[in-house]
C-alpha cells in the first residue's frame, strides 16, 4: 500500500509539473532542438562546396572539399579494378556519387595491408579521409 501511495504521489507531481509548463515554452524547446539539428544539417550540406555530379567520384586534395579536385566518371572507370592515383597526388576528402560502392586505399596498389575504407555510392561525402588516399576501386554492387 505504501508503494502505491508513493507511486501515485510521484505521478501526480509529474503531471502537475507538466501542466505548469506553458505549451509555447514546450513547443519552443522542441523547435530549438529541431533548429539545432537543422543547423547541423545545413552545416553538413554547406560543407560540400565543390560540385560532384551524378555518376562521378570526386577527390579533393585538402579536407572539407577544398583544393584541387579530380573527377573520375563512372563511364570511364574499370569496375572492380584498382585505379592508382597519379604519383604525388594528395587526396584528403571525397564524394562518391557513382551509385556504386567505392573503396579507397592508402596503398597505391589497392593492397589491404594498409588502411582502406568502402563508401556507399548513393551520395557519400567524406570531408576528411582518415588516411592519404592513393588508389580506389569501384565495385559492381
Amino acid at each position: 500500500m505504501r508503494m502505491t501511495v508513493l507511486a501515485a504521489t510521484l505521478a501526480t507531481t509529474a503531471l502537475a509539473a507538466t501542466a505548469l509548463i506553458p505549451p509555447a515554452v514546450a513547443d519552443s524547446a522542441v523547435r530549438s532542438d529541431s533548429a539545432v539539428r537543422s543547423a547541423s544539417a545545413v552545416r553538413s550540406a554547406s560543407a560540400r562546396p565543390g560540385a560532384c555530379g551524378s555518376g562521378q567520384l570526386c577527390l579533393w586534395e585538402k579536407p572539407d572539399f577544398t583544393g584541387a579536385r579530380q573527377i573520375h566518371e563512372l563511364a570511364t572507370i574499370d569496375i572492380e579494378s584498382c585505379v592508382p592515383l597519379p604519383a604525388g597526388s594528395k587526396v584528403q576528402s571525397l564524394a562518391n556519387r557513382t551509385g556504386r560502392p567505392v573503396t579507397t586505399y592508402q596503398s597505391a596498389e589497392c593492397a589491404e595491408t594498409g588502411e582502406f575504407e568502402t563508401y556507399p555510392g548513393g551520395g557519400t561525402w567524406v570531408p576528411q579521409s582518415p588516411y592519404q588516399v592513393r588508389a580506389f576501386k569501384v565495385w559492381e554492387s
